[in-house]
């Protein structure tokens, strides 16, 4: 856009400089006029189809630079010829051509455009009247300014295009540094939206393991009373009828207790103790919890256990608390008399750690697509009265406690599979051995 301005200046100049005495003096035209604004009317109509190239991103004749200096030294010798010959103020345009040179090419076309310049200007002075008074010199000296200009343009535009190079390359390297803080806070931000979603849960689990104790204690000493009191009659009594319903009601009591025992037991805060771990008394101590559910009624929950497996080194409570999550969500998204299976295998390769795979399938309704890309997000749920937090707990766990993944196999109308992979937590007293 700058160089077709110094194109456009140059042509009104040319034409004011031509017909300045015509408005001033009103002098009629003469020969050498015409063809001037011959001549400049040429220089226009280039000036706009560069003009029209610019608009659409192109330099016209781009490919053919030296002939565009080759044009140009033509131009400006003819408007010199016509004019006052080597003294005519139409030299300067020889000036303003290298200019728009070493804005738009290299320095070497520049140069090659300043010797195309200094021969036309000199062929011009060889044409001209050898008597005109100080020719030679005014010559000489246009030759000089041109040279030296020439040389302080390519100076000057190598200077500004390697600044322009340099600012590119910051401002490049600004956005990458700019990017990458953005990338890093919503990094920082999404880990302390997950620490406050796990602070949540741990708290909710916090007042539930109060809750229970109250409970227990509240409820187990009326219960210690009861089945006292049931066993003493039951001594007492011999009665066969009444024997037989008094065992009963201590039978429902033991059950009762158990049950708070086994409520009290999830509810105690966990332990963080890293250890050999039966998994599968893990697994069957969460489905033991999990048939108090509200839901399991009517629905059948088998066990396949891989009969080779070994304990591994691992964090027993997290592991319960895992499974017990994803059994309870299998339990929601069955009906009655569909199934549940839990699946285990071991394995042992030759080198590395041991590890395992606990599948959890189910014959629900399964997760459609678009919920599926967001299951293990903090607070997102298809439970009218879930809280979200479920899954992404879980996959915390898995990942940050139990060293191991969680992920969802399938989920289609025929049911949905989680994959629990496990492996040996490193022991780090042995890790020098």
């Amino acid at each position: 856009g700058f160089t077709v301005r110094i194109r456009w200046f140059g042509v009104a100049l040319g034409y004011l400089l031509v017909n300045l005495d015509f408005f001033v003096t009103n002098s009629g035209p003469t020969e050498s006029r015409l063809e001037l604004n011959a001549i400049l009317t040429v220089g226009a109509v280039y000036a706009f189809i560069d003009t029209v190239r610019s608009w659409k991103g192109h330099v016209l004749l781009a490919e053919f630079r030296i002939l565009v200096s080759l044009m140009e030294a033509l131009f400006i010798g003819m408007l010199c010829y016509f004019d006052d010959g080597i003294g005519s103020p139409f030299r300067f345009y020889y000036f303003l051509s290298i200019l728009v040179c070493a804005i738009r090419h290299t320095p070497l076309l520049t140069s090659a455009t300043f010797g195309i310049h200094a021969f036309s200007y000199s062929l011009l002075g060889l044409m001209a009247d050898n008597k005109t008074p100080g020719g030679a010199m005014q010559m000489l000296l246009t030759l000089v300014f041109l040279g030296w200009a020439a040389w302080a343009i390519i100076a000057l535009t190598g200077l500004l295009k390697n600044a322009g190079e340099l600012l590119g390359k910051l401002n490049g390297e600004l956005l990458a540094n700019q990017s990458d803080l953005e990338r890093r806070i919503s990094d920082r931000t999404k880990e302390l939206q997950n620490s406050q979603a796990l602070l949540v849960q741990q708290e909710k689990q916090a007042a539930f393991g109060l809750l229970a104790a109250g409970i227990a204690h509240e409820v187990g000493n009326p219960l210690a009373s009861i089945s006292s009191i049931v066993q003493m009659l039951h001594r007492r009594n011999e009665d066969e009828h009444t024997r037989n319903r008094l065992e009963m009601v201590d039978g429902q009591l033991n059950r009762i207790q158990r049950i708070l025992r086994e409520l009290v037991g999830f509810s105690r805060p966990t332990s963080q103790q890293v250890a050999p771990v039966d998994v599968h008394s893990a697994i069957n101590n969460a489905l033991n919890i999990a048939k108090y559910y509200k839901r399991w009624k009517g629905k059948k929950v088998n066990s396949e256990f891989d009969s080779g497996m070994k304990a591994i080194r691992t964090i027993y409570d997290q592991l319960v608390q895992v499974v017990l999550n994803l059994v309870l969500n299998a339990l929601d998204a069955t009906e009655e008399g569909a199934s549940i299976t839990v699946t285990t295998h071991y394995n042992k390769p030759e080198t590395g750690s041991a590890n395992v795979a606990i599948h959890i399938a189910d014959q629900g309704h399964g997760i459609s697509p678009e919920d599926q890309k967001q299951i293990f997000e903090p607070y997102y749920t298809t439970k009218s009265s879930g809280t979200g937090l479920g899954l992404f707990v879980c996959r915390q766990l898995a990942r940050n406690e139990l060293q191991g993944s969680i992920e969802l196999v399938r989920s289609d109308t025929s049911g949905t599979e989680f994959l629990i992979t496990l492996q040996d937590i490193p022991d780090p007293t042995k890790q020098g051995d």
